[in-house]
């Protein structure tokens, strides 16, 4: 059975002014056909306004279809019977992590999903302090979650969510307001518990360098899944990409460039280990000819 799947997804919601007259009406979602594995690990990527966080939005139920059904882990979000359920199953990270911290503490907030769970109080405590080590922010436990950078808040967040190990995370831009450490270490943890606990990971998020670790990557553009394949298959098509506006990770770009200039690496470099591994291959092949001709 499939965590998620959509089927003819469509969204549409009413444009309004501001003296709230009705201007027209939007489909950010058009038709949108979608099988994710439990186990998976998938990244959404597309410009603002694709309709990629619109889509996440139906995946734990915050929005529901206006045309066509989702269904997560078989259960159609639609049927309000199943709604708690679901948003167990599906824990959602938000860009803004104020619109997700509740407690006054910052351990209290990250226990409060599991203690309405019904979780025991020792498991729940054990919870609080993996997943705050997770993402490194155990040192702050005691702290006040308004004394906190926007970027800490973020990972307390993310926490939250971590904490009620739920079979799917959703996080849309979770990473937009940290550093690039901070972006590296809540990776890594979101990548450990799709690797060891197998929970399926949805990430939607504008840094590519971040989905190169994926099984999958999705590229969606005016609502609609434009492209979809490995991260390899999908950055081979730098031309394509730069069509629907999306920029490919540096190493990748560096890459293609040397391609234009006649260097012939292959398609869809991810990182520099094989940037350098190519390079050096084209290199003892050269060395190899030039020691035959002499």
């Amino acid at each position: 059975m499939d965590m998620i799947k959509a089927d003819r997804l469509a969204f549409e919601y009413i444009r309004r002014d501001e003296e709230g007259n009705v201007e027209g009406i939007t489909r950010a979602v058009d038709g949108v056909d979608l099988d994710i594995a439990k186990g998976e690990f998938i990244a959404i990527l597309g410009h603002n306004g694709s309709g990629k966080s619109t889509l996440a939005k139906h995946m734990n139920a915050i929005l529901y279809p206006t045309e066509g059904t989702v269904y997560v882990d078989g259960k159609n979000t639609a049927e309000e019977q199943y709604l708690w359920e679901i948003r167990q199953n599906a824990g959602m990270v938000f860009q803004n992590p104020d619109n997700q911290i509740i407690g006054q503490i910052v351990e209290e907030d990250v226990g409060f999903g599991p203690e309405n769970m019904g979780i025991p109080t020792k498991e729940i405590w054990e919870r609080v302090e993996e997943s705050l080590k997770a993402v490194g922010m155990y040192e702050y436990r005691k702290s006040s979650p308004n004394k906190l950078s926007g970027g800490q808040k973020q990972r307390v967040s993310i926490a939250g969510v971590i904490a009620m190990h739920p079979q799917c995370i959703i996080l849309d831009e979770p990473t937009a307001m940290l550093d690039p450490s901070g972006r590296k270490e809540v990776l890594r943890a979101v990548r450990a518990l799709n690797d060891v606990e197998k929970i399926t990971v949805i990430l939607i998020t504008h840094y590519m360098e971040e989905v190169i670790h994926a099984d999958r990557v999705i590229v969606m553009d005016k609502g609609r899944i434009e492209m979809q394949g490995t991260p390899r298959e999908i950055f081979s098509e730098v031309e394509r990409l730069k069509e629907l506006r999306l920029d490919v990770p540096q190493v990748t770009m560096l890459a293609y460039e040397l391609q234009k200039k006649g260097l012939p690496l292959p398609n869809g470099i991810l990182t520099i280990e094989e940037l350098v591994e190519g390079i050096t291959e084209l290199y003892n092949k050269s060395r190899g000819q030039d020691c035959t001709v002499t």
